[in-house]
């Protein structure tokens, strides 16, 4: 991917790039926020998909004599040159390019995320195979991916259709990355991730799981092996808050709990549950904890275990996806705002019994744009419970990487190309910083 040239006024490119785009939309770092005569809903899509070119497809078939299929066909093919998931984004992206879509400004915005959904459901019904590039390969070299996520297994297929060899790398039983073990099936039904798995590997990519580097692999062995390494081992790490309690019977992180549920693993879910978070992470828990305590599959969420969502800030600053908030408190989900736990009670056995919280209120805008919590001193309260998902956030676990990596904080650090300061290394995806899944094929 190369970057975009700019050119003079009657030019289309612009140099401006960003990491972030207005309205709470994100971009990858590597697509312009302005290009003239770019659709806004072009410039804010992570993958940098040609949203108009597929819309336009299908749209004005009838105009150029093609049939319902062969348009369909075509913005399948359309789609999957810069995202091999259209079927799983279709179900999980939050759309930003719907946030700036032209008619959200006039009658209500085009339905993007629902026509991407199609066209990828459609290229699954169809059988639709990913095709290559004919850019002179196949070439000799020989590139390993460590990770099979959204951005280690979109990296796999760039390389593979143009003619590069891949073996991947996954330190779980299966791929998908956070896509299979931080997304609810619910949300993700598991036959549509795996199917788009599916022909990224017919490609002929070599898939490896249950390899973990450090442990089976290094990476310095890698760099032996192979001409280049690319990193896309995610953030699967959860984190925790720091506060006394908080290694009690009953506390989870939050992608140790949706890792574990997601999988069919042993999690205990009792009948009084915190989750402490405001993003994706903390309200998929919360919803997977009400199906996990229904009594069966015919009874409504409403009825599993009573679920409360903690965050210090209030909504208007929740970072999770609006529409699965709604669909939260549809669940009987309870909200509560302007709370964050300082102490976690447990009884005598190390059990969770219930936590004390400090009651707060917002400030001055910090970083991120968003208003700081403090704490209102002397007003906190006690909630009982038995439970404790603490989704605040994670990080990738470079504890056994077992290299000298340039690590800031809990994040890789990389040049503009994804190149780390290892020579023959590319890292991409969480490790980088957490973003959404769209980022991360981008």
């Amino acid at each position: 991917m190369g970057l975009l040239k700019k050119k003079g006024k009657k030019g289309k490119h612009s140099a401006r790039f960003s990491s972030t785009g207005g309205g709470g939309g994100e971009i990858s770092p590597l697509r312009p926020v302005f290009v003239e005569k770019l659709p806004p809903c072009l410039g804010h899509c992570p993958s940098g998909n040609d949203i108009r070119g597929w819309l336009k497809l299908i749209a004005e078939r009838e105009k150029v004599g093609m049939s319902l299929e062969d348009a369909c066909d075509a913005a399948w093919r359309l789609e999957v040159e810069t995202n091999p998931f259209p079927a799983v984004m279709g179900r999980v992206c939050p759309h930003p390019c719907e946030d700036h879509c032209n008619r959200k400004e006039k009658d209500g915005a085009v339905a993007i995320n629902s026509v991407e959904r199609f066209i990828g459901d459609w290229g699954l019904e169809r059988n639709l195979e990913l095709q290559t590039v004919d850019v002179g390969g196949p070439f000799p070299e020989k590139i390993a991916v460590v990770g099979a996520g959204p951005s280690g297994l979109s990296v796999a297929y760039q390389l593979a259709r143009r003619g590069y060899g891949v073996t991947v790398f996954e330190a779980f039983p299966k791929p998908g990355g956070m896509l299979r073990y931080g997304i609810p099936v619910y949300r993700l039904p598991r036959e549509v991730l795996d199917a788009e798995i599916q022909r990224i590997l017919d490609l002929g990519v070599e898939l490896n799981c249950g390899v973990t580097i450090g442990k089976e692999i290094t990476l310095d062995g890698l760099r032996e092996k192979y001409d280049a390494v690319f990193l896309g081992i995610g953030a699967h790490k959860g984190r925790k808050m720091g506060i006394p309690g908080e290694d009690g019977t009953g506390v989870y992180t939050g992608t140790e709990f949706l890792n574990r549920a997601n999988e069919g693993g042993e999690v205990e879910v009792g009948k009084h549950v915190v989750v402490i978070g405001g993003g994706d992470t903390a309200v998929d828990a919360a919803r997977v904890c009400k199906r996990l305590t229904a009594d069966s599959a015919a009874m409504s969420k409403r009825m599993g275990a009573e679920v409360t969502i903690l965050y210090r800030r209030t909504r208007a600053e929740m970072p999770a996806i609006e529409r699965e908030i709604e669909e939260a408190l549809e669940e009987n989900v309870a909200l509560e705002f302007l709370a964050a736990p300082i102490k976690i009670n447990r009884d005598a056995d190390g059990k969770v019994t219930g936590m004390v919280v400090q009651r707060m209120e917002l400030g001055e805008p910090d970083e991120s744009g968003r208003r700081r919590p403090v704490p209102i001193e002397g007003e906190t309260f006690e909630i009982a419970c038995d439970t404790v998902i603490m989704a605040v956030s994670q990080q990738p676990d470079w504890e056994s990487l077992g290299t000298a990596l340039p690590v800031e904080g809990s994040w890789l650090e990389t040049d503009e190309w994804g190149r780390t300061s290892v020579e023959g290394v590319w890292s991409g995806g969480d490790v980088r910083g957490l973003g959404l899944a769209t980022i991360s094929i981008g």
